[in-house]
């Protein structure tokens, strides 16, 4: 009777650690206590603001020639750019979908992303502000819209889309155990978010981005279909994210996932790296002369 008490009584204990654990994990107390981590909210709301000032910048109707180019270059190279400068601090996200992918896939806690969120979206509806009281009412806004042939339902498989796309290719540009590839972070994202709007930008507007599109609707009064720019970018990235960490992240395993379903305490680069071992068989080839020895001439 004293042993069963004992072992339930550790089963106990031990169910209240994880229970801990786990609120632990989705609160981060340590994280809102902590100076960097308000620094790192600080920027990515900078961070932000600038996005939408420069970016929705390009779409404004100051010259329809080139405009699909104008805007893809644009955005990839202001996202490249803050990037460069503020991963150091934030992660550099400057996107609630990239913050929300990192948040299922276990990487930042419940509290960080909230509040990454918070201040993406600050920080969009004071760009958006800005980009407003600097641009004469004459030209125009920079809201997302769809065009008019596309219907809700295609707009919404756009940017789940090409949401997925650039967030399995920052999820794989970031994988710190891959040793194959060289090369600039920030530019290879940047790539990707320009080619998705040199694709989707003429169906969506190419959000990628749901501060990007909250903080010009909000300054445009522009809210058709906007529910497409919540819901797109949150699933795609949600997809992007599960699907690299758990089947092609170099350390990419059956424990690895299980423990990410099961586990109160994970940690996604504490599983090893599979080595990708190449054999290479050499066969021994005879060369035989197929071609047969020409018969002597008799002499006459």
């Amino acid at each position: 009777m004293e042993r069963s008490a004992a072992r339930n009584s550790a089963k106990k204990h031990v169910s209240d650690r994880d229970w801990k654990h786990r609120c632990r994990m989705l609160t981060s107390i340590d994280d809102i206590r902590s100076l960097r981590f308000w620094k790192a909210v600080a920027a990515e709301c900078l961070g932000s603001l600038f996005l939408i000032l420069v970016g929705c910048g390009s779409c404004v109707d100051w010259d329809t020639e080139n405009k699909v180019v104008r805007v893809s270059l644009c955005f990839g190279l202001a996202y490249a750019t803050m990037i460069w400068t503020f991963y150091h601090v934030s992660g550099g996200h400057i996107n609630p979908s990239i913050t929300f992918a990192h948040f299922v896939t276990r990487r930042v806690s419940l509290a960080r992303t909230v509040l990454y969120i918070v201040a993406q979206m600050i920080g969009a509806l004071i760009g958006a502000g800005i980009l407003k009281g600097l641009t004469p009412s004459t030209r125009g806004g920079a809201a997302t819209a769809l065009h008019p042939e596309v219907t809700s339902g295609q707009g919404f498989g756009v940017e789940l889309f090409i949401t997925f796309f650039v967030v399995l290719t920052y999820f794989a540009t970031y994988d710190k155990k891959r040793k194959d590839l060289s090369g600039s972070f920030p530019l290879t994202l940047g790539l990707a978010i320009a080619a998705s709007h040199l694709f989707a930008y003429s169906y969506t507007g190419a959000s990628l981005n749901t501060a990007r599109s909250f903080g010009a609707a909000a300054m445009d009064g522009e809210w058709s279909d906007h529910w497409i720019y919540w819901l797109g970018p949150f699933i795609g990235a949600t997809l992007g994210g599960l699907v690299y960490d758990n089947a092609f992240a170099l350390n990419a395993s059956f424990e690895k996932a299980r423990a990410f379903l099961l586990a109160s305490e994970y940690e996604h680069d504490s599983y090893p790296a599979k080595k990708t071992t190449i054999k290479i068989i050499q066969e021994e080839v005879e060369e035989v002369n197929t071609t047969p020895d020409k018969p002597a001439l008799d002499s006459a």
